[in-house]
């Protein structure tokens, strides 16, 4: 069995968006009591991540992080037709993911403790972005 459903989140810029609720009630609607979620961002500047959801330091320095493995407006990039962070953040998005699977037990997700589900939006300005979440069972 197969259910999927997509919804956007709305980034007031580069920084964090905590989706686990959401994507949480996609599993829960779906039916599905055992199985797989996949969550997918249609987008190439933006991206998921699995992390610690206690403390928003975590995501602050995993933001210093990546600062410092792509900069924005580096001189030697080509692609900046859309200003200083057009190509650091597809670098960004490339570095982490587009993509989480998650397992799915007794109709929920699978998820430790201290774990959140994370679009990760990688320009500076805000945007809307589209999550499509499947569930396989």
């Amino acid at each position: 069995m197969a259910y999927q459903h997509s919804f956007p989140v709305s980034t007031p810029g580069r920084g964090t968006q905590d989706i686990t609720d959401r994507v949480a009630a996609v599993v829960r609607d779906s039916g599905i009591a055992t199985g797989l979620c996949h969550v997918f961002v249609c987008h190439t500047s933006c991206s998921l991540t699995l992390t610690e959801n206690a403390d928003p330091d975590v995501r602050r320095d995993l933001e210093t992080i990546l600062g410092r493995l792509a900069p924005d407006g580096d001189p030697a990039y080509a692609h900046d037709l859309e200003g200083p962070d057009d190509m650091a953040a597809h670098a960004r998005s490339v570095l982490t993911d587009t993509g989480l699977t998650v397992p799915v037990s007794n109709g929920r997700l699978a998820l430790g403790t201290w774990q959140g589900l994370f679009l990760w939006e990688h320009r500076t300005g805000g945007s809307t972005r589209r999550i499509v979440v499947t569930v396989l069972g």
